[in-house]
């Protein structure tokens, strides 16, 4: 299996072209199951500030970015507004999607929409209907809410599909934006790093990713920062 530190260690120049994912601890956990399909991502940033630190202990320095209004978000909006470019919408429950792209439009009126889904398919000859449909209109951005590993498998099938635009993960943002608008985490919140605490208290299902699946991150981090550290040293 190849080292998941590894491909996070990894940068990418581009800014406009290329896939992008985001983890945390949990999502870390899914994400080593999927090698082959995680090293099809041109980065990977770090979703979380418990991962985060947990990377400097190691050696890597990765700043906490994630798409939402709190990092990422914005600055792809802005950017598209700026040049023109278009965004495709995809993920979440039915309706969930199109509330999301609502708010967001309110705050960008002059966004170029390309087209908004949700993030389910009754077959799979339906996905790969849409899946081309998206690749023929060419959207400059997509931005997939699937959660992991259905957000990743699905952009890298869109460019496998001839799509060449940037694509980004949001995992809940599309919930998060349909539920509270553009300003899910209160300021103080994201001020002092506790978004994880702010989920848990609105999203108590949470729990367990906090308990439990830290320990398994635990052990899995600390074995894979071994494998890590051992290929460094060799090269």
């Amino acid at each position: 299996m190849n080292n998941i530190l590894t491909k996070i260690n990894s940068h990418h120049s581009g800014s406009d072209i290329g896939l992008y994912t985001f983890l945390n601890h949990y999502s870390y956990l899914l994400a080593r199951k999927n090698p082959d399909l995680i090293s099809g991502f041109d980065e990977i940033h770090c979703d979380g500030i418990v991962l985060c630190l947990f990377l400097r202990l190691i050696g890597i320095h990765k700043k906490r970015k994630s798409f939402d209004m709190t990092s990422l978000a914005p600055q792809i909006f802005n950017l598209a507004v700026l040049k023109g470019k278009s965004i495709y919408f995809i993920g979440g429950e039915p309706k969930i999607a199109q509330a999301a792209v609502d708010k967001i439009i309110k705050a960008y009126p002059q966004l170029r929409v390309a087209g908004i889904r949700h993030g389910f398919f009754v077959s799979s000859l339906e996905r790969e209907r849409d899946l081309k449909e998206i690749s023929l209109k060419n959207p400059d951005f997509v931005i997939a809410s699937m959660g992991t590993p259905y957000q990743e498998q699905f952009l890298v099938d869109l460019k496998k599909a001839g799509w060449r635009g940037c694509g980004y993960t949001s995992g809940g943002f599309f919930h998060q934006t349909a539920k509270a608008g553009l300003r899910y985490y209160p300021a103080w919140v994201d001020r002092f790093n506790l978004r994880w605490a702010f989920r848990i208290a609105d999203e108590p299902k949470l729990l367990k990713r906090y308990t439990s699946d830290f320990i398994k991150f635990l052990v899995l981090f600390s074995y894979d920062a071994f494998l890590f550290k051992i290929k460094k040293h060799k090269t």
